[in-house]
């Protein structure tokens, strides 16, 4: 299956709609239910900080899908997904407040790879409270 966008409509440099994901812990809560990651460094408090960590933490694969959002989306279709990568740069610290995090991501068509395959590279920016929170976020899109 293909994405929705034409491969002939889109040029380097364009831009995907940019998207902010909120992170709670009871986000991370759920998100462990269904990931099956307890890992007490994503809702124990006291134990993230004896690990050395600021504070409770977004699941790594959480940070991840969110940032790969922006690009089904944008795509119209998960499946025009072909490849996806991230490198993990800081963690998403998520405070015990009524605020919690937030995730923003941003993206742009780095290159055309293949005209008759019809696929892009798409990178990404994902930051959270002003840090870059993953590196060489990148994604090959099959378009229409």
């Amino acid at each position: 299956m293909t994405a929705k966008i034409s491969y002939d409509d889109v040029e380097v440099g364009t831009e995907l709609p940019a998207q902010s994901f909120p992170v709670t812990r009871a986000t991370l809560v759920q998100y462990a239910g269904a990931s099956g990651d307890f890992n007490p460094i994503h809702w124990n408090e006291k134990f993230a900080k004896e690990v050395g960590l600021p504070d409770v933490i977004a699941h790594g694969m959480f940070t991840m899908a969110e940032a790969a959002r922006v690009v089904t989306d944008w795509a119209g279709d998960p499946a025009a997904v072909a490849e996806y990568g991230v490198r993990f740069t800081k963690p998403v610290v998520v405070p015990n407040d009524d605020e919690g995090a937030v995730i923003e991501v941003s993206g742009k068509v780095a290159a055309k790879l293949d005209d008759e395959a019809r696929t892009v590279r798409v990178d990404l920016t994902a930051t959270s409270a002003g840090q870059k929170v993953l590196g060489m976020s990148r994604a090959v899109v099959r378009l229409a």
